[in-house]
């Protein structure tokens, strides 16, 4: 895999990890599902499993930006596994409602297993290492630049909403309304 391949990759692996930041966003929004903190949680991690294509992005790829990536994908793997096996006994309704049949925590599970996986698989491909040297800057096309701003842009509307829902002070376990936009009486 030469160089050019690795960036186009770590590229779209940002537009899917944007995908699934607006799903997220999208059912808190439009069904009204205000995310419990393990939700947060496994958002934070899918935010941060945009660190290392970023920076691969922004210096060449580099095992040290996977393997940042990978651990991401591991932490988020077990804050999801946390809350499925909070849910796991029979006739529990679950926490919010289910994509396909899975609720959103069961599909974080099975998106950073599909991570791991993933980025497991580009770090057996040494070609995309050979051009390197000092960590300077690469030249990438708008492609590149679109997914990293769109990365971005979607982070910081989930870090508004979390304010929003949790003010600043600890979010609550099962969130209803947003404290920063409660009305006093």
């Amino acid at each position: 895999m030469t160089r050019s391949h690795a960036i186009t990759l770590n590229a779209l692996g940002l537009y899917g990890i944007a995908l699934v930041l607006a799903a997220a966003f999208a059912a808190q929004l439009w069904l009204n599902e205000l995310p419990c903190p393990l939700c947060l949680l496994q958002r934070i991690q899918f935010a941060l499993l945009a660190v290392g294509p970023i920076l691969n992005l922004r210096y060449g790829p580099r095992p040290s930006h996977y393997a940042l990536s990978l651990l991401t994908a591991a932490a988020g793997a077990a804050f999801a596994m946390r809350q499925v096996l909070l849910h796991i006994m029979p006739c529990d309704p679950g926490y919010g409602s289910a994509l396909l049949g899975y609720h959103y925590y069961t599909c974080a599970f099975i998106g950073f297993a599909v991570a791991i996986v993933l980025i497991a698989a580009m770090l057996l491909f040494d070609g995309q290492f050979k051009e390197g040297g000092a960590l300077q800057p690469l030249q990438v096309g708008a492609f590149a630049h679109s997914a990293v701003g769109l990365v971005i842009g979607l982070i910081a509307l989930n870090v508004l909403s979390t304010l929003l829902e949790c003010g600043f002070a600890a979010c609550p376990d099962n969130p209803v309304e947003y404290e920063l936009l409660k009305r006093t009486k």
